[in-house]
């Protein structure tokens, strides 16, 4: 199972300084991947209080910090996990991903999910209805933007007149596109359109191999070899003593975690520190945030 390392993008440990250094350490350590993930907006109560867990509540652009850490490596890949489709139109997509494979010499992973909170839906303009059903479109929208020569789409969704959409990604035919959600109809779309699929920070990871499964089933009925997907697990790694739940525990424990999840069908696992409120909060110590940090690294290096 290759094993990589989610880049410092929530809370106070989210500094230039910090992205720099985890993503160089990672990649001298042998980690196989770096990660972000994308919130627009973290909503509040009537009251005035932020109601989503403190990951969520100060996030850096995914994108754009993938292309930071690009300029500082060369080798480690460069995953995003995800980017909620509906928020963005894909030829704008597909401009941004191309450019990053072009920077990053191809090393792009683009991760890209429905979405699920209705503010930020309502902040970007987009429909909150019927998000599921766009993801298939958007998937052969970015296929025609990044196809080469003279394209056009024309769906429900989205419209590309004919054109040239140049410079293309340098993985050919297209950077992979591994798809999130949790949904069996998501599972199933993953089987038949996608490269691989991406865990969420909240799946049940003692019983992660069934929705593997769906997952390899849809793939044999859509003629596709399910050997070829990916199945990348959102590590929310927690280090504790004295406190036990799947990747909670000590460093043996989540060790063992590591290996219960590639027996289930995990080919990849990154290991996120933002969800540990320890770390990836506003109100965390930047400095032990990164002390922490520096050890998981050394801990489960490859």
């Amino acid at each position: 199972m290759i094993i990589g390392f989610a880049l410092p993008v929530s809370g106070s440990w989210a500094t230039p300084e910090n992205c720099i250094e985890i993503a160089e350490t990672a990649e001298r350590l042998g980690y196989g991947s770096l990660w972000t993930f994308q919130r627009l907006l973290s909503p509040v109560t009537p009251e005035g209080q932020q109601w989503l867990p403190p990951a969520y509540h100060s996030v850096l652009d995914p994108l754009s910090v993938l292309s930071f850490v690009a300029a500082r490596t060369t080798r480690v890949r460069l995953g995003v996990a995800v980017i909620n489709a509906p928020f963005m139109a894909p030829v704008q997509l597909a401009k941004i991903a191309a450019t990053i494979d072009r920077l990053s010499n191809g090393r792009l992973d683009l991760g890209i999910g429905a979405g699920w909170m209705p503010d930020e839906f309502a902040a970007v303009g987009a429909p909150f209805e019927r998000r599921g059903a766009q993801m298939s479109e958007y998937i052969r929208a970015l296929d025609a933007c990044w196809a080469g020569g003279i394209s056009s789409f024309e769906g429900e969704f989205s419209v590309l007149p004919a054109s040239v959409i140049a410079p293309s990604p340098v993985q050919h035919p297209r950077p992979q596109i591994l798809l999130g959600g949790a949904a069996p109809a998501a599972l199933r779309r993953v089987g038949r359109l996608a490269d691989g699929w991406i865990s969420a920070s909240s799946t049940d990871l003692t019983t992660v191999g069934e929705s593997i499964e769906m997952i390899r089933h849809a793939a044999v009925a859509a003629g596709r070899d399910p050997n070829q997907l990916r199945f990348i697990c959102r590590g929310v790694v927690r280090v504790r003593d004295g406190e036990r739940s799947p990747l909670t525990g000590t460093f043996e424990e989540i060790r063992r975690d590591f290996q219960d999840l590639e027996a289930q069908g995990m080919t990849e696992l990154f290991i996120d520190l933002n969800f540990d409120p320890q770390i990836g909060s506003e109100d965390a110590d930047p400095e032990q945030s990164m002390e922490r940090a520096r050890r998981v690294l050394e801990e489960f290096a490859p």
